[in-house]
């Protein structure tokens, strides 16, 4: 039997994926869209090469991991009807990752995240009516709580229907929320929502960028628009990544849904601001709140520009995160604390690194290719 993950090839799958292979034996059946099986190897070794060597790697591909060739909003993931059908019968849990990061558009909401949802859920309840499953994780985001200000935000009372969302984005994840409550309420299952997700607190190197460059050329201006006093809920990915794993392996847990966030720790702008270095220097900057209205204004002009005059993306960027990072609200995360008895290290306490590293290699990982000549790990899956 084995843990189905979508997502594994992405930023916060790799964590997932790789502490699963690092701390538990089961299997894990991993879909991924390739043209075939070395593709997905290959995309598989640049999404977690960052946390293993090659040779670990190879090894877990060859005794531990099954790659199924698949589109997660095709039916049936778009497999054939034996392997989808092998899939089914050696599913024991499922945790869902893969979703659409697109904050701007509708299209891809409404493809990748519900109906690629979707595909899960009917998974799920092939695998339950056939032998039972033991649990589906969903992975959503603290960002199904919809337009806030200066909160301090529960699990159970985070979702509210009548509340404006901030993105297509936000609103596709509650939705999915609301598909699995809704079609396998007899299925034990776990939502996990992470707030700001930005780095790694044990080392500086990071595969994700967008959100980082939006925080990166904040950081730069000399004058901020943002309160001191504002809070920014941001955690770093391998406290999500094992909070994930440890609650999805345990054969109960005390709530249904977690907050992976900093919680009341969250840091203040001011708090951000002086404990950050940029190459060992400090940050001087001048808050200034009252220009957070118009800075939000002209992210949507500046966004809206033609791409030639090359400030669109910046625009865009801002256009897409700004709301996140100045509405002053924090997402209650007591209940992880509780269940695995320690809290996430404050941004500051690895963000300077982490804003090194970015600016050292431009903002992009120094990839590292599959070895010419060395060992294709071409072995056909196991998917018993």
């Amino acid at each position: 039997m084995s843990t189905f993950v979508t997502g594994a090839n992405g930023f916060l799958g790799s964590y997932v994926a790789t502490d699963l292979l690092n701390g538990y034996d089961e299997r894990l059946s991993l879909l991924v869209r390739a043209a075939d099986q070395q593709k997905a190897k290959e995309r598989l070794w640049n999404a977690l090469q960052m946390h293993m060597g090659f040779e670990q790697f190879r090894q877990f591909v060859e005794d531990r991991v099954d790659i199924y060739l698949g589109d997660l909003t095709a039916p049936s993931f778009g497999l054939e009807p034996g392997d989808y059908d092998r899939l089914v019968k050696s599913t024991s849990s499922i945790i869902h990752i893969a979703a659409s990061l697109n904050r701007r558009s509708d299209k891809a909401a409404l493809n990748v995240n519900l109906r690629g949802t979707l595909e899960v859920l009917k998974l799920a309840r092939a695998a339950q009516d056939h032998h039972g499953l033991r649990r589906i994780s969903d992975v959503s985001t603290s960002a199904v709580a919809g337009e806030r200000s200066g909160e301090n935000i529960l699990e159970d009372t985070s979702i509210e229907w009548s509340r404006r969302d901030y993105d297509p984005y936000a609103r596709s994840k509650k939705f999915c929320e609301h598909m699995l409550h809704e079609l396998l309420p007899e299925v034990p299952q776990t939502v996990f929502r992470p707030s700001i997700v930005m780095g790694d607190s044990r080392f500086p190197e990071t595969t994700q960028f967008d959100m980082v460059r939006a925080f990166v050329y904040l950081a730069r201006l000399p004058v901020i628009p943002l309160h001191p006093d504002w809070r920014v809920d941001i955690v770093p990915a391998n406290y999500v990544g094992k909070a994930i794993v440890e609650l999805h392996q345990r054969d109960q847990t005390e709530h249904g849904i977690y907050h992976l966030a900093a919680g009341e720790a969250s840091l203040t702008a001011r708090q951000l601001i002086g404990g950050l270095r940029i190459h060992g220097k400090p940050l001087r900057a001048l808050l200034m709140p009252t220009l957070a209205e118009p800075v939000g204004r002209l992210a949507d002009i500046i966004a809206g520009t033609p791409r030639q005059w090359g400030v669109s993306g910046v625009g865009g960027l801002f256009k897409v995160f700004w709301p996140y990072i100045c509405f002053d609200t924090v997402f209650d995360n007591s209940r992880v604390v509780d269940e695995l008895g320690e809290a996430p290290a404050a941004f500051t306490d690895y963000g300077s690194a982490l804003i090194d590293f970015v600016l050292d290699n431009d903002f992009t990982y120094p990839y590292q290719p599959w070895p010419q000549g060395g060992p294709s790990a071409e072995v056909t899956p196991s998917l018993a």
